[in-house]
């Protein structure tokens, strides 16, 4: 029997750095709450767009150009995917993958983000700046699911490849890169502690 492995969905995740992530923790987290205290035009933009929640997205969506905090969380990006992007055997034609957005989120409790994608960018990811025990991993969903027509549901021991929905756990210093068209979403943070996590995008035009 020959059964072959097409068209696969490659995720990438690692420690962010082998050592000394905890102190870059500690500068991120400081300037991601000191943000939300300033960014008022950010907190009202998250009551319309991310209830209960804040993020930066809204009006302060290229951190990477303005902290040196975040800057050096650029560096510290880059050679992973830079690693990724060969795994996805990408020809670049010798244009590098460049972040062209780079934004805060916190999410207290209930706070939940809904299922979307990044359009317009190539790779996206999260940096993990803060989980409390028992706050949500991000939640993947497989692309060809509109597509599966009278498809059987999956045995509940299938294995991850073979799922609809893949929730990868996530942890402090730990980042995920996935490709800018998958689908992904975060569940309600159940814990009354605040998830503070880092999103962006890097673009290959």
């Amino acid at each position: 029997m020959a059964v072959q492995s097409l068209f696969p969905t490659l995720v990438y995740t690692a420690p962010l750095l082998r050592s000394g992530a905890a102190a870059l923790n500690r500068r991120l987290l400081q300037e991601c709450l000191q943000l939300r205290h300033d960014d008022a035009a950010g907190r009202r933009w998250s009551t319309r767009n991310y209830p209960g929640g804040y993020t930066s997205y809204g009006t302060q969506c290229r951190m990477h150009r303005v902290s040196p905090t975040f800057a050096t969380l650029e560096k510290r990006l880059a050679r992973h995917v830079r690693a990724y992007a060969q795994t996805l055997c990408f020809d670049l034609e010798g244009r590098p993958l460049s972040m062209t957005d780079c934004w805060v989120n916190i999410m207290p409790r209930q706070v939940v983000h809904g299922l979307h994608l990044h359009p317009l960018a190539t790779i996206s990811g999260t940096y993990y700046v803060r989980t409390p025990k028992g706050s949500p991993g991000l939640k993947l969903e497989d692309p060809r699911l509109d597509r599966f027509m009278a498809a059987p549901p999956r045995r509940a021991d299938s294995p991850p490849a073979a799922r609809p929905w893949v929730t990868l756990p996530v942890a402090a210093g730990q980042i995920v890169l996935f490709e800018s068209w998958l689908r992904h979403e975060v569940p309600p943070n159940p814990v009354d502690a605040e998830r503070v996590s880092i999103s962006f995008n890097f673009g290959w035009f």
